[in-house]
């Protein structure tokens, strides 16, 4: 098949959804398929000028969901992906986030292939989607097929978009995880480590919740070393830290490359995630099942779609900095719990493999192609009959 995967958010920047994208690419050209990338892209220095990417500049940053997303606003975006979809003809457009502006909703207006969307968020409601839902709606009904990462993402989603839905998770790569990683050595002095993950100066990430029960963590485990993974700025943090007396057990290790990032793993007990809202599946929580660490999360719908409670990890209340330090103690105190809940993770990570995730899209784009097949042709059948009705009325 000849693939399409079309991303609204800014190719030069990390972030899950454009990750998601890039394992699907991998794993459809390993089985033979074509696949061209169709996303923003805010930097023309990166290694992306090659006939299976297009890139679009006009890039801006603009809210959404709790986090920014840098979306492309090109002014040739209409005629560059219109003469794109006429020369490509692809047989499957696969938008992600189909919905937002500005790239996929112009990649749908001029796909002329079977269009899937995937609908990556999650949140109790969406004011862009009320009031623009006229508008959207157009777009929405070019969609053949609807896909949403977990059941919290399909619940959002359809409260303003009905349509037969079917969910195919994100995916997580177990191989990196197959062989031993070296634990860094500044790591191998005897301390207990956790692992904060993610951009900690987003409220809806839970990081202030987190630093308020490390004191309490601390009564029990003095040497306790939170390690902070992710883009922020540290000296925001500075007086907060300075006031709890936890100086010395936060280290900020800043945005890591992926092998950094999975050393910081080896050399860690558990990771704790205390997301308040605003997440619909969790991608870091299933790359930690996949290095064997318990997780600690926050008890919303997209964390409780893929970690149970008391089996990979523990669910806390939201805001709650008493119900992290309690869960932390509890893990760090119990060596047989955290080998019990790393080896329930590691079996739940392996159903959210790449190739798994991979096989079920391809699956679901034959069926949607087939299903649209039938239906064109029987809609010829019925244009034939109304011919021919039409003709013996005037005979």
């Amino acid at each position: 098949m000849k693939i399409a995967l079309a991303s609204p958010y800014d190719f030069a920047t990390h972030g899950g959804v454009n990750q998601h994208i890039a394992h699907l690419k991998t794993e459809f050209e390993r089985l033979g398929h074509r696949v061209v990338v169709i996303a923003p892209l805010s930097e023309s220095n990166l290694d992306v000028d090659r006939p299976d990417f297009h890139g679009f500049g006009g890039v801006l940053p603009v809210s959404a969901n709790g986090s920014v997303a840098r979306i492309s606003f090109s002014l040739n975006l209409r005629r560059r992906i219109k003469h794109l979809m006429e020369r490509e003809q692809f047989d499957i457009v696969h938008c992600h986030e189909p919905l937002m502006p500005a790239l996929p909703l112009v990649v749908l207006n001029y796909s002329r292939a079977v269009n899937i969307g995937t609908f990556h968020a999650y949140a109790e409601s969406n004011l862009g989607y009320f009031y623009a839902r006229p508008v959207l709606h157009r777009f929405f009904d070019r969609l053949d097929g609807l896909v949403a990462v977990s059941e919290p993402a399909r619940a959002f989603a359809s409260q303003y978009f009905e349509g037969n839905w079917r969910i195919i998770p994100n995916g997580v790569d177990t191989s990196a995880f197959s062989h031993p990683t070296e634990t860094l050595p500044e790591l191998m002095d005897g301390r207990p480590n956790i692992l904060f993950i993610g951009r900690f100066e987003e409220g809806r990430k839970g990081f202030k919740y987190l630093l308020k029960a490390i004191p309490w963590v601390k009564e029990i485990f003095p040497d306790i070393r939170l390690i902070v993974i992710g883009r922020g700025s540290p000296a925001k943090y500075t007086s907060r830290i300075e006031r709890y007396g936890i100086e010395d057990n936060v280290l900020f290790a800043g945005p890591v490359a992926d092998e950094v990032r999975l050393r910081y793993m080896a050399g860690s007990l558990l990771l704790v995630a205390p997301s308040t809202h605003g997440e619909s599946q969790g991608v870091v929580l299933l790359e930690a099942m996949a290095g064997g660490l318990p997780v600690i999360g926050g008890d919303i719908p997209g964390y409780s779609s893929i970690l149970s409670h008391g089996r990979e990890g523990l669910l806390v209340p939201t805001r709650s900095e008493h119900s992290i330090a309690l869960a932390i103690v509890r893990l760090l105190s119990d060596e047989s719990l955290r080998t019990q809940m790393s080896a329930w993770g590691r079996t739940r990570a392996e159903q959210h493999s790449w190739p798994k995730v991979a096989a079920q899209l391809l699956e679901y784009y034959t069926d949607e192609c087939d299903r649209k097949s039938f239906e064109d042709r029987r809609e010829s059948r019925r244009a034939h009959l109304r011919i021919v009705l039409k003709r013996a009325r005037g005979a």
